[in-house]
This record gives C-alpha cells, structure tokens and sequence, in this order.
C-alpha cells in the first residue's frame, strides 16, 4: 500500500516573478547584441548641429 505524502507547495513571491523576468529579458538582450552594456538611450541631436557629412554641406562641396 502506497503512503500518500501531501506535497508542500510553494507560491511565487511579486519579487521573485520581477527578478526571473529581469534575468530572462538580460538573457534574451544578450543573445541579440552579444555580451556586455548596450545603451537603450541616446541623446536627440539636432538637425540643425554642423557636421562634416556630405548631406550638411551645401552644393559647393
């Protein structure tokens, strides 16, 4: 005859979920862009900033 055992279970902590999902969207950022820092955030230039680029010249050169 077969003891049934009642099984402990445990429910998942908010900071548990937050800390697995952080983990999994690093992990996925990872193998998208490869090891180490990726900046998501950069600074707006503006259009109107001088730069050497062909398009910022005018028709002279």
């Amino acid at each position: 005859m077969k003891i049934q055992r009642n099984k402990v279970r445990k429910s998942i902590s908010i900071e548990d979920y937050i800390k697995a999902s952080k983990k999994g969207n690093r992990m996925a950022e990872q193998e998208l862009l490869g090891p180490g820092f990726h900046s998501s955030d950069r600074v707006h230039q503006s259009k109107k900033l001088y730069s050497r680029k062909q398009k910022h010249r005018g028709e002279e050169g």
